[in-house]
């Protein structure tokens, strides 16, 4: 253990002097996370205001006189309407940006309505435009209260009451708790966001570690001192290890940080959030982080220990950050929950086990099962490392 300790002290030394390592472990994860939840997240409902504000110009294309849609339409305050325009105008003018919809009512609507038939309205706009999509609920609003003025008329000459046409009024009511619906809204993207920067974090250390050393020199050095292979490989991989955990961490506090202070999100919701994570909720997900950490260190050295160079390292190592993405990608889709088959799936099962510990839903013998897999992984990925550092045909690979 004293070898250990000698060795994990001045790799940390070193670790703490690499301005390059310190910048992805401590400051990347808060640029990241500034960028995702304020700046996007503020530029997202600035479009969403953007689209409710807009005065929008439509044209209205009918044969017959249609009064009381016009009315509608003047009398909304949101709506500028544009002189008639015929069917073959309507895409050009879409094109140009000379309105922004267009209604059309088909050749024989007055006929269909005197009838009390079913008539055909068409709403044309370019889905393309971002303001446009925000915008189409409102103008389909006023056509769906055109109807149900038609409707009344209808009714009323019948001389029956307004009930007629809705015989049922549904009420639907949620009884799950605030923060079950949290829990399946959000929980995934926690650890989405952590676990990638946990990666990011524990990355260069472990190049600078191994393939680092090989470049600068150093590592025979190592070798020959009083500390065996499997000491030397279990120092670095707790430095490894270690440099994950506390990236996890400050990306967690970053995370915090920008949504309690710098982001757009309305205080109340934020403070709802943050009232349902509670001190046990934190505990069993940075303990799930642990082993996880640790098998990222095992795995991230060994691929460090087999390059060459810290550049070749870093090619082969940079691919990895694509595979992690896919299963945390999953995690968050709807429909996707924690059984005993996703909880023997490696980050997924993370994942799925954050966002029902967050509701407070999860089963225990799934958390157990999900613990395990992950310090097996640990295991694993360490004896594997330790292994692989014994071989002197990969550490000295090219030399």
């Amino acid at each position: 253990m004293r070898m250990i300790s000698i060795i994990f002290r001045k790799e940390m030394k070193d670790m703490l002097r690499d301005k390059r390592t310190m910048f992805f472990m401590a400051v990347m994860p808060f640029i990241a996370i500034f960028l995702v939840f304020n700046l996007t997240m503020r530029m997202g409902m600035e479009m969403e205001s953007r689209a409710r504000e807009k005065v929008m110009r439509v044209a209205v294309i009918s044969r017959s006189p249609v009064p009381e849609f016009m009315d509608l339409l003047e009398g909304s305050g949101e709506v500028e309407v544009v002189g008639s325009l015929t069917d073959s105008d309507v895409t050009p003018a879409l094109e140009t940006g000379q309105i922004d919809f267009a209604v059309r009512f088909t050749s024989d609507f007055e006929g269909i309505i005197a009838r009390e038939g079913t008539a055909s309205v068409d709403v044309y706009y370019m889905g393309s435009v971002s303001e446009n999509e925000g915008a189409l609920p409102r103008v389909r609003a006023i056509i769906e209260r055109y109807g149900e003025s038609i409707l009344q008329q209808r009714l009323v000459g019948r001389g029956l009451a307004s009930g007629f046409a809705t015989p049922l009024s549904i009420t639907e009511k949620d009884v799950s708790s605030a923060r079950a619906r949290i829990g399946e809204r959000i929980g995934g993207m926690i650890p989405y966001f952590i676990i990638i920067f946990c990666f990011m974090g524990a990355m260069y250390p472990a190049i600078d570690l191994a393939a680092g050393e090989k470049e600068r020199g150093t590592i025979e050095t190592l070798l020959i001192s009083p500390a065996s292979r499997g000491q030397i490989v279990v120092a670095k991989w707790l430095v490894v290890t270690l440099s994950g955990v506390f990236t996890a961490v400050a990306s967690f506090l970053w995370l915090f940080l920008v949504l309690r202070y710098g982001s757009p999100v309305p205080q109340e919701a934020i403070s709802g959030v943050m009232n349902i994570i509670e001190p046990v909720t934190l505990m069993l997900f940075f303990a799930m982080l642990i082993p996880l950490c640790a098998f990222f260190g095992a795995l991230l050295l060994s691929v460090s220990i087999f390059a060459r160079t810290y550049k070749e390292a870093q090619s082969i190592i940079t691919p990895l950050n694509f595979i992690v993405l896919v299963p945390l990608l999953i995690g968050i889709f709807p429909g996707v929950g924690l059984n005993w088959a996703t909880a023997l799936i490696p980050l997924l099962n993370i994942s799925l086990a954050t966002k029902e510990i967050i509701a407070g839903t999860i089963n225990p013998v799934h958390l157990v099962e999900v613990f395990s897999v992950l310090l097996i992984l640990a295991v694993a990925g360490l004896c594997f490392c330790s292994r692989w550092f014994r071989r002197e045909e990969v550490i000295f690979r090219g030399a």
